[in-house]
């Protein structure tokens, strides 16, 4: 029974290091421009990038729509949404170092949203998101403009349902919370199970 309880606690804290950041909360930028969405994730000294997998979306009230996948250190262009093809730039040398850093170019209007990104490197899985804002271009004016990470996004709220966007991502997260502790709670009595016998 101690084996058991020690299993558990062991499981519990040893995920709990993990965490996936946004080195920014909200972006501003006009139509036609360029933005650097990015991301930080905790690393282990002997993570290969061989071992990752990212998925990054924008989250609209439309539809989600990815703009990056990766999957085992490989990325999947044909699973990017088109209105993304051509215009997302990653930069692998940071994933070695647990930064996602994405170039977003040729900014539209309909890229206004929150962009979400899920990491599972092996050892660990988490998400965390982002706001971008996209404005008409005004004539005359040629630089992007990015506000501070301590800015709030605006809370959005879709009419026809009635719940708002991040009570939706707050929904999202307790199911895969929920998703994570079966899995964990289904390999803990899997070796439980084999150390009993």
């Amino acid at each position: 029974m101690l084996y058991k309880v020690v299993c558990l606690l062991l499981s519990v804290s040893s995920t709990g290091s993990f965490v996936v950041d946004v080195t920014q909360s909200s972006y501003q930028a006009e139509e036609n421009h360029n933005i650097t969405l990015e991301w930080t994730f905790t690393t282990k000294p002997d993570t290969s990038i061989s071992a990752l997998k990212i998925r990054c979306r924008l989250i609209t009230d439309q539809k989600p729509s990815t703009l990056y996948y990766l999957y085992y250190g490989v990325e999947f262009s044909e699973v990017q949404d088109e209105e993304f093809s051509g215009r997302v730039q990653s930069d692998k040398d940071a994933l070695r170092e647990g930064r996602i850093r994405l170039q977003l170019s040729r900014l539209r209007t309909e890229d206004s949203g929150l962009y979400l990104c899920e990491v599972d490197t092996g050892y660990g899985r988490g998400y965390n998101s982002c706001r971008v804002t996209v404005s008409e271009s005004r004539p005359g004016k040629t630089e992007t403009t990015q506000q501070p990470g301590s800015l709030q996004p605006p809370e959005l709220k879709d009419e026809t349902k009635g719940i708002s966007l991040s009570g939706r991502l707050a929904i999202v997260g307790a199911v895969f919370i929920c998703i994570s502790l079966i899995s964990w709670g289904f390999m803990f009595y899997q070796n439980c199970k084999e150390h009993s016998s």
